[in-house]
């Protein structure tokens, strides 16, 4: 029997009806002969609220996490008499849960705004208990419907080290907590509901695993019980060729590899964290991405290998509120460990590098950082080559402000001689100038570096020029 991960986000289950929606995709597709593992975000903006409310306790006010705790709890109640039965045993058990879990939350608070500091592992312990309440309303309304289901808590099937906020899963350790806890609710024929986006170590502390959390506890979990394919459930149809705000006829992209869809996700494309990938590409288990709203659309599937068209530009993105910053002087040429030096002071600022570019001279090099970051990068390459500059062996380090990263994806793109000359004649026919270009060894993606103002006309251009025709 086939065994689905099927991960729902927090727009999915955002109140009682979506819920509902989502109990009735998971026995639609377990009538089909699946076996199911359904993992569950908080619901929409939930694990926002418990953050602001620890934040406010360690800046001096306690009051916000208690209005933090009775909006929650109201929308948990709410939910819990749209889903159960009030004769139902398992109301009662869900709203006396809830209670106690934030009942748990508002002490956390209360310590944390005696000692004025929100700690990372304070902060997993405080915000991991949205995905457990939708857990166990979507646990309790598929008994409702006469499925057998149960929640089980995340904290005893993915173990992870200890960096709190942003915790790894420990793969092995895992697999063999899922084989002691899942396995055997699955030969069952239960369908076990688990909250997304906490862990806990092998001591057992609770972690939580940092952006994309929930979508990564899929894949994990995937990878760890060898399922056979993982569905992220969202509000799209799938993956979309580039982002329907700027471009009318953009479309749902029917087949992606893993290599794309990376790309896509590092490349600003909101559709996964790159992280996610990782689990599943060991066991090169295919994911696909549905849309709650609308089952019956087939969505975008990720598999090992694409086997794209000849020349095809799959997607295009643009990131923006960027800056390029540019280190040159004639004295670079030939000298070794320039770089490397640069970039080790970027790294003293914790900076992240979306795109590289460098002059076949050596005479320059140049790349694109948060706009936010800039003050400080500037500040630490002025203090690391400070001998090289007062030689005018390096003669500036500079920034060039409101910046973009306009992307063509594709692995259709690797060894087919035209596609960049495609995508230069398309910007210029749009009158967008390119100040700089990257283009990685995998072939899959260029990235061109344009004005903010240029971004969204580089988009259109390379959508209609490029990949409709």
């Amino acid at each position: 029997m086939p065994l689905l991960i099927m991960k729902f986000g927090g727009t999915s289950v955002a109140d009682a009806d979506a819920i509902a929606r989502v109990a009735a995709i998971i026995m639609d597709q377990q009538a089909e002969g699946d076996s199911i593992v359904a993992v569950v975000s908080a619901m929409s903006g939930v694990t926002d609220m418990l953050t602001s409310g620890v934040r406010a306790a360690a800046t001096g006010s306690d009051a916000v996490c208690r209005d933090v705790a009775e909006e929650i709890l109201h929308r948990t109640r709410e939910a819990a008499d749209k889903l159960i039965p009030a004769s139902a045993a398992e109301r009662r058990s869900v709203v006396t849960a809830a209670e106690e879990l934030l009942a748990s939350y508002v002490a956390v608070c209360r310590s944390v705004h005696v000692l004025a500091e929100a700690t990372p592992r304070v902060l997993d312990r405080a915000t991991s208990c949205g995905e457990l309440l939708v857990a166990d309303l979507l646990a309790a309304h598929l008994c409702t419907m006469g499925a057998s289901s149960q929640v089980v808590n995340p904290a005893e099937v993915i173990v992870t080290d200890d960096t709190f906020q942003n915790a790894l899963p420990l793969p092995v350790e895992t697999a063999e907590h899922c084989a002691r806890h899942l396995a055997p609710l699955i030969a069952q024929g239960v369908i076990p509901v688990i909250g997304g986006f906490i862990g806990a170590t092998v001591d057992g502390v609770t972690t939580t695993l940092g952006r994309g959390g929930s979508d990564f506890s899929a894949a994990v979990l995937g990878q760890a019980l060898a399922a056979d394919e993982v569905w992220i459930w969202t509000d799209v149809d799938g993956v979309m060729s580039a982002d329907p705000r700027l471009v009318k006829d953009a479309r749902v992209i029917p087949v992606l590899s893993y290599v794309e869809v990376g790309e896509l996700a590092y490349f600003g494309a909101a559709v996964l964290h790159p992280r996610t990938i990782r689990p599943l590409v060991d066991g090169r288990i295919p994911l696909r991405i549905k849309n709650t709203f609308r089952p019956q659309a087939s969505g975008t599937r990720i598999e090992p290998e694409a086997n794209p068209a000849p020349g095809t530009v799959k997607a295009v993105t643009n990131i923006q509120g960027l800056s390029m910053v540019t280190v040159e002087g004639r004295g670079m040429l030939g000298v070794p460990g320039i770089a490397a030096r640069t970039f080790e002071a970027v790294a003293r600022c914790k900076a992240n590098v979306l795109m590289i570019s460098q002059a076949s001279s050596e005479q320059s090099i140049c790349f694109v950082i948060p706009a936010h970051d800039v003050a400080c990068v500037c500040g630490k390459l002025e203090e690391e080559f400070a001998l090289e500059i007062s030689r005018r062996e390096i003669d500036r380090v500079g920034a060039l402000d409101g910046v973009g990263v306009v992307t063509a994806l594709g692995a259709g793109m690797r060894g087919i001689a035209g596609v960049a000359g495609r995508l230069f004649t398309a910007l210029a026919q749009y009158g967008v100038n390119i100040i700089a270009i990257a283009q990685g060894s995998s072939e899959c993606s260029v990235s061109i570096v344009v004005t903010e103002e240029d971004g969204e006309s580089a988009v259109r251009a390379i959508h209609e020029e490029v990949m409709r025709r």
